[in-house]
């Protein structure tokens, strides 16, 4: 029989849980032939990323995946037999009772975020709280063995490896966006939240005699870049010049569209956790905007990322991006750093292109997650 999954998503930094949650329902259908009910609380994000998401309703099929509006009057539901709370949200009450009604009792499982930190081993598919006599685990993607993986799909790495040596492809893909590349320009892709680094970098860019062309999708940064600019906004199609460097603006596109983006550019800063997972896949230098929490704890899951991504490079390069990451996330000036990545780029490319080749070779989240419910039945 079929195995139904119910998974449960509050929208919190706009874009990167649905991303996640998106992604995993689409592969549990597509990879591993699950029935997957996914319950969101903010219909608008979820349009940016899947355009052909009617709001206005509250059930409705997506790529194979019932969709489902998380309402405040939670209905009568049937408990599924698998059910994720991602990133600890809290079930509805009405929903916990379901499950413990069930005759067979689901597996309850908190998909947590994303860390390298060392303790997350140790946690990873522990038992958690109980509701009743249903007991709850924690589950937790990762860089290392002893934790969940990340999310990949089966074909994810062939598909990018064609894409990235296929050049009329992406010339095609990026004259889609009104892209065209310079010719011995670095193309750069630009996600991140608001930062006041950015100047610097920028002007580090702007003065550099090797040309570099940085495409912007809608977001946040958008505000900062006008500032540096000297305008009063920007929209998307919107192109400006400034010594050498070109700052263009790109709409908001769905996420197979920005998987070959990031395929597309030859450097990829990126946020939150599911543009930092796919710029990983991309094979390619990438900068890392972390979500900024109380007490500076998100500087202590990027220094544990930067411990394990920068083994194996040599002291110029580990200092290079570990110090342009830095810089980065204080918001400090970037240029001296960034100069040092550029002199580094070849290694630091290797390093990426092996990088993904590691971390290609575990298995991927949704495949441990059906191996995970398979080894508790």
């Amino acid at each position: 029989m079929t195995v139904r999954w119910d998974i449960f998503c509050t929208v919190v930094d706009n874009f990167g849980d649905i991303g996640v949650t998106w992604r995993l329902a689409r592969q549990l259908v597509a990879e591993h032939q699950c029935a997957v009910r996914l319950w969101v609380d903010d219909l608008r994000a979820f349009e940016r990323l899947c355009p052909d998401i009617d709001v206005s309703l509250r059930e409705q099929w997506q790529q194979g995946v019932q969709v489902c509006q998380w309402p405040k009057d939670w209905p009568a539901t049937e408990a599924a037999d698998v059910v994720i709370a991602a990133f600890a949200c809290q079930l509805p009450s009405a929903y916990m009772d379901a499950m413990a009604e069930r005759e067979v009792t689901p597996l309850w499982m908190n998909l947590d975020y994303l860390s390298a930190e060392d303790w997350v081993i140790g946690c990873h598919g522990l038992p958690s709280v109980k509701y009743k006599h249903v007991q709850k685990y924690f589950f937790f993607p990762g860089f290392q063995a002893g934790t969940g993986g990340l999310l990949r799909e089966a074909d994810l790495l062939e598909r990018r490896r064609q894409f990235q040596h296929d050049d009329a492809a992406q010339k095609s893909f990026l004259h889609g966006l009104g892209v065209v590349r310079e010719p011995g320009a670095r193309l750069i892709s630009l996600f991140a939240y608001e930062n006041a680094g950015l100047a610097s970098w920028f002007e580090a860019m702007a003065t550099d005699v090797c040309p570099s062309h940085v495409l912007v999708p809608e977001g946040r940064v958008l505000g900062d870049v006008a500032r540096w600019l000297g305008v009063d906004g920007l929209a998307p199609g919107a192109l400006h010049r400034r010594g050498g460097l070109t700052v263009q603006v790109l709409p908001f596109v769905r996420q197979d569209e920005y998987d070959r983006l990031l395929w597309c550019c030859d450097f990829n800063a990126v946020r939150g956790e599911d543009s930092f997972v796919r710029a990983q896949w991309a094979g390619r230098p990438l900068l890392w905007h972390i979500y900024q929490q109380e007490e500076d704890v998100h500087l202590e899951k990027l220094e544990a990322f930067l411990r394990l991504y920068t083994q194996g490079l040599s002291e110029s390069a580990e200092k290079a991006i570990s110090g342009l990451w830095r810089d980065w996330n204080a918001g400090q000036d970037m240029a001296e750093h960034w100069k040092a990545v550029c002199a580094e780029h070849l290694e630091l490319a290797e390093h990426a292109q092996a990088w993904c080749l590691e971390q290609g070779s575990r298995a991927d989240l949704a495949t441990a997650l059906v191996k995970f419910y398979r080894n508790w039945l």
